[in-house]
């Protein structure tokens, strides 16, 4: 099957940062700020929902890889926003540039991949 991916299809999705996010919450440290594993999830989720209105019915994405680096800590409260540029398709690999900012300025930044998958076929075969 052929998927109809453009390169160069960006995401963006925005947050308000709560104490459910916070790595005190989580278990990935003791500070009340943003998490890394909840900034994570927010830029798979931006890279996936850029693209799912693009696959055929029946299909989605998994992520297979991230790459990323937290550079800042964001404070409870504080809005925000990702990006996700889809820099590459090959096949059924993508291959996408995510970003994130909060008020103040940049605060992560790398790279996802994901895989195209048969929603049924994926998970008949997990479940074997």
């Amino acid at each position: 099957m052929e998927f109809n991916l453009q390169e160069g299809t960006k995401g963006i999705i925005e947050m308000v940062v709560n104490e459910k996010d916070s790595a005190k919450n989580i278990g990935s440290g003791l500070a009340d700020v943003f998490a890394t594993p909840a900034m994570i999830a927010l830029m798979e989720n931006t890279a996936q929902t850029s693209i799912k209105d693009s696959l055929p019915e029946g299909h989605s994405t998994v992520g297979i890889e991230i790459c990323v680096k937290h550079m800042k800590a964001t404070p409870i409260g504080m809005k925000v926003k990702c990006t996700s540029n889809l820099k590459k398709v090959d096949g059924k690999k993508l291959t996408f540039e995510v970003e994130a900012h909060d008020e103040v300025g940049k605060i992560g930044e790398g790279t996802h991949t994901r895989y195209i998958i048969n929603d049924e076929d994926f998970m008949k075969k997990i479940q074997k």
